[in-house]
């Protein structure tokens, strides 16, 4: 190699580099003493944009809506100590829900690992039960590599964060190095399967063709797989009714016919009933989380099990499979279709089980789970959703926080296509609606932006406020205002006798429309029905603002249908009096 033509960089300049070369546009952060030499390297650097949160929390959930939009890592910087530690909600928020990220941290010297030094935290320790992987870097030189390995592990396999941390001598200016960023890495340990097993793909189809209930059972794995067109030629051969979890709502289109709508704890009873009495439940890119499965003793007794995952350790871990199938899934449902090409269902000897299924189908749709009283003076929550639903013509990317309002949306916001919906799905974390809509937008600046969020949920983060005016950030915000915590009181109300034990605000909520005013951003309050559609109107005419839509709802109102506890998929709460 001819030395001239090395670069010779400094430890902070190789972190940026680095990221440049990956090819990285946008990275969030806060800046603290140990990073103060990686920031003084970006200032150096204009190609990468860097966005200044006011909580390192949000950065990591501004990455992961950034991540989940357009599919690449999202990048987190932050400082040693509580800038560190401060990211490891968002950190276990994207490692359940599986979405690729890099958390860089800095550390203090290294000479002073261990001694207890100001702001010094061992955040390879601390994150470890949360991450992909993890960097510790010894030697300046090791930094192009790591960051290369970390991108590599994040989004490959089933994608997840990945944690450098740096110690603050380790990016030195004074000292430079010779840089060169690897086109490429292998990593003896790690190879994720792609392909299926053709074996298993074939014991699969033929399960498929005997089958005389079959359900397309899928998740989020379809979305981070990119495989939802293939999703939807396979449902389409096998002319299965398809059900969707809370992580893959726009894997399959909504309005399809095909769709039974979300299925579990707050699933349609179409989606649940179906799942109870299928005999054959193809299972792709799910993990039978408690959410979905109930009672795992009582969960779909009558049915085999083809469970198709890029990872092996969730397939059998909670629901045994019959026909295992580790792999990519855009390549293993393209496998199953070239094997089902000249399939017809109505050709088949099941062919008048099927149409009965499918009859047995409409019996359930016909029942309108989700229908409600809406007579009343008092705005219901979910004709919020309806009336999001029409104003934004069904086309916004959708972020919300947890509660009953993330319930409402994705039952009456029906999601067409993938990544339009963004939740917390399996840490389910309260103040990730905010700062993921933001990144959303970085992410695709050309997208109308939504957050449906809760009176509680938004206080969690809502200094970002600050950071939407610093950067033209047109996030609407459509708060579910019922004064209270939604969905805890409910649960007070169904198993508590209605006792609620520090449920509700007592009329100390801040005047939100203030609030959004004092940040530099547009208020609206809603409080009657006549005002809902002219004033979301308004908020989405609104395209270069941020507006905060604080719209009062019947605070009494629950979420149905909703799982009997204990119970099986068939067993639900239909309304406050009615079960099946």
């Amino acid at each position: 190699m001819d030395d001239v033509k090395v670069k010779q960089l400094s430890g902070g300049e190789m972190v940026i580099q680095s990221l440049i070369d990956q090819g990285v546009e946008v990275i969030f952060g806060y800046p603290g003493g140990a990073v103060l030499h990686i920031y003084d390297a970006l200032f150096k650097y204009k190609a990468l944009r860097h966005v200044l949160v006011r909580h390192e929390q949000a950065a990591t959930h501004m990455a992961d809506g950034y991540a989940r939009v357009c599919g690449r890592p999202g990048v987190v910087l932050a400082t040693s100590g509580p800038g560190a530690t401060n990211t490891i909600t968002g950190i276990a928020t994207a490692y359940m829900d599986s979405i690729p990220m890099v958390i860089i941290t800095g550390n203090v010297q290294s000479n002073l690992i261990g001694d207890d030094a100001f702001q010094e935290t061992d955040m390879i320790g601390v994150s470890r039960p949360i991450v992909k992987h993890s960097f510790f870097i010894k030697h300046p030189l090791e930094i192009p590599l790591a960051i290369k390995k970390a991108f590599y592990l994040a989004s490959s396999g089933r994608p997840g964060p990945v944690v450098v941390d740096i110690p603050k001598d380790m990016t030195d200016p004074s000292v430079k190095f010779p840089y060169e960023y690897p086109a490429s890495v292998s990593m003896r340990s790690y190879n994720p399967v792609q392909q299926g097993h053709a074996g298993q793909i074939k014991k699969a189809v033929d399960l498929i063709r005997e089958a005389k209930r079959p359900i397309i059972y899928s998740g989020g794995g379809v979305i981070l797989g990119k495989a939802s067109e293939a999703l939807r030629t396979f449902a389409r051969i096998v002319g299965a009714p398809v059900t969707n979890t809370l992580m893959g709502l726009g894997a399959f289109p909504s309005p399809d016919p095909q769709f039974l709508g979300m299925l579990g704890m707050h699933g349609t009873y179409e989606a649940n009933m179906a799942m109870h009495n299928a005999d054959l439940i193809i299972a792709l890119g799910a993990r039978f989380d408690d959410r979905v499965t109930n009672n795992t003793a009582k969960f779909c007794p009558g049915a085999q099990i083809i469970h198709v995952d890029i990872d092996p350790t969730s397939i059998s871990k909670t629901i045994a499979a019959d026909v295992p199938i580790v792999g990519h899934l855009g390549s293993v449902l393209e496998a199953m279709c070239q094997l089902l090409t000249d399939y017809r269902p109505e050709q088949t000897p099941q062919a008048a089980d099927r149409a009965g299924w499918w009859q047995k189908i409409e019996s359930w749709r016909s029942s309108q789970c989700l229908k409600y009283a809406a007579e009343t003076d008092v705005i219901k929550p979910q004709e919020v959703i309806e009336a999001l639903y029409q104003v934004t013509g069904g086309e916004a990317i959708v972020t919300s926080d947890v509660g009953q309002h993330q319930m409402f949306a994705a039952l009456y916001y029906p999601f067409k296509r993938p990544s339009q919906w963004i939740n917390s799905g399996g840490l389910g974390t309260m103040g990730f609606g905010l700062p993921a809509a933001m990144g959303a937008i970085f992410a695709d600046p050309t997208a109308v932006v939504a957050c449906v969020t809760g009176e509680g949920s938004i206080q969690m983060n809502i200094q970002e406020l600050s950071t939407c005016l610093q950067y033209g950030l047109p996030v609407k915000i459509i708060t579910l205002n019922n004064q209270a915590l939604g969905m805890v009181r409910q649960w007070q109300d169904m198993q508590y006798d209605s006792r609620y034990s520090s449920s509700t605000y007592q009329d100390s909520l801040p005047d939100f429309v203030k609030l959004a005013e004092a940040y530099g951003h547009v208020g609206i309050k809603i409080t009657e029905r006549s005002q809902l559609i002219p004033q979301l109107q308004r908020a989405f005419e609104l395209k270069d603002q941020l507006v905060f839509v604080d719209v009062s709802v019947d605070p009494n109102e629950h979420v149905y249908p909703m799982h009997i506890r204990l119970g099986g998929m068939q067993e639900m709460w239909l309304s406050k009096t009615e079960r099946t």
